[in-house]
């Protein structure tokens, strides 16, 4: 198979960060059993970089997800977290679909999940809650909020300990159309002003244009494209250059073969 890439050379898309993780794949394999879901995945991140991972069903997007995390362990090839081999610990943080809060447990202390305990910490919970447009709902339990509510739950634990590299697995896929895009553009905003590295598995192609620097699309446990999203923030919802980049990739994603 043919490798389609417009660019991957840093440019004015790809900010800098001194915050983010860099990220290093070489020759990725992953096999469950007979079936090999990743062939040889080769990839640089720089740090700070927006990607998102785009592709059919069962092409391995969320494999190569959880390994990038450390979830997993690859059959063959290294993966590097700034230039070490994992665990990576506090380094990196992966979100679900679905929120996994306690139930028994109130927002705050949702949050507070996997904080080295002290003075701050508390703190810091409420601190994060109200980044992500949830001041005052800390007391609150996970039954009384919205799916929405409920995924902002989830992004600020998983911000709360300072993740320099933070990967979402589909986070979105669950919520309805207007809640989805305004957590777009809360993720937007808290990585812009974080500054970590993010990793985004996601089905919806224009959700990739509308949130990445880089689209990756995986066919059949390879990279078949590689492609520059060089477009203004914020991103303007149908804009005709983010329709010709999602036109693009879905062209060749629906193609035959």
């Amino acid at each position: 198979m043919t490798v389609d890439v417009f660019n991957t050379e840093p440019d004015s898309a790809i900010r800098a960060s001194t915050e983010g993780a860099t990220v290093g794949l070489r020759g990725v394999m992953k096999s469950f059993g007979t079936n090999t879901v990743l062939h040889g995945i080769d990839l640089d991140i720089p740090a700070g970089q927006f990607v998102a991972i785009v592709g059919r069903s069962g092409c391995g997007k969320s494999t190569l997800l959880r390994l990038i995390a450390g979830l997993d362990t690859p059959n063959a090839g290294t993966i590097q977290i700034d230039g070490q081999p994992g665990p990576w610990r506090d380094s990196v943080r992966l979100m679900f679909q679905e929120p996994r809060l306690l139930p028994w447990q109130r927002v705050v202390a949702n949050v507070e999940v996997g904080l080295p305990r002290g003075p701050d910490r508390h703190r810091i919970a409420k601190d994060v809650l109200a980044q992500v447009g949830l001041a005052g709902r800390d007391n609150d339990w996970p039954a009384v909020l919205s799916g929405g509510q409920k995924q902002r739950v989830a992004l600020a634990r998983a911000l709360a300990s300072h993740p320099r590299l933070l990967a979402f697995d589909e986070p979105l896929g669950a919520l309805d159309a207007l809640t989805r895009i305004e957590m777009q553009d809360l993720i937007e905003r808290v990585w812009a002003a974080k500054g970590f590295t993010a990793i985004v598995v996601t089905h919806d192609v224009a959700e990739a244009v509308a949130l990445a620097d880089r689209i990756l699309l995986l066919e059949e446990g390879r990279v078949a494209m590689d492609v520059p999203v060089n477009l203004p923030r914020p991103r303007r919802r149908g804009d005709p250059e983010a329709a010709a980049i999602e036109g693009r990739i879905l062209e060749q994603l629906l193609s035959p073969g």
